[in-house]
């Protein structure tokens, strides 16, 4: 039995990303760092939501029998882990106030929360053509 994922979860996932996402950008946009810190975390921040984008789906794929190459599975677990270790890596050396730095850690993993789950909800919700 194929069920159809609730509104009310679609629309959670989809708040979720764009809370964490928007308030990671308006944080940046109004700290006092510099250019390069910002453009650092920036692309932390769009590296992550990409690759756990595609380690849900190169999961679900392995998981529904559709063909993944191990090359680009173990790429997908690498490049998830390590935007999240560059963020650490990030707000460790920052010179920022301890509060600061917990903003940006939890609204980074509520965006990449948010981002797997809208593909989850998007790949659940996709037509199913079931040939006999």
């Amino acid at each position: 039995m194929i069920q159809k994922t609730s509104n009310a979860f679609v629309a959670a996932s989809w708040i979720a990303l764009g809370t964490g996402t928007l308030g990671f950008l308006i944080g940046l946009w109004r700290s006092e760092m510099l250019l390069n810190e910002k453009g650092y975390y920036f692309t932390v921040l769009m590296f992550g939501l990409f690759s756990v984008i595609s380690l849900q789906k190169s999961v679900r794929d392995k998981l529904e029998g559709i063909p993944v190459t191990e090359i680009y599975y173990s790429i997908s677990w690498f490049a998830t882990i390590l935007s999240i270790l560059l963020l650490v890596v990030g707000l460790w050396n920052a010179t920022l106030l301890p509060s600061e730095k917990g903003f940006y850690a939890f609204s980074f993993l509520l965006g990449i929360f948010g981002a797997i789950t809208v593909q989850k909800n998007t790949r659940d919700n996709m037509p199913v053509n079931i040939t006999q």
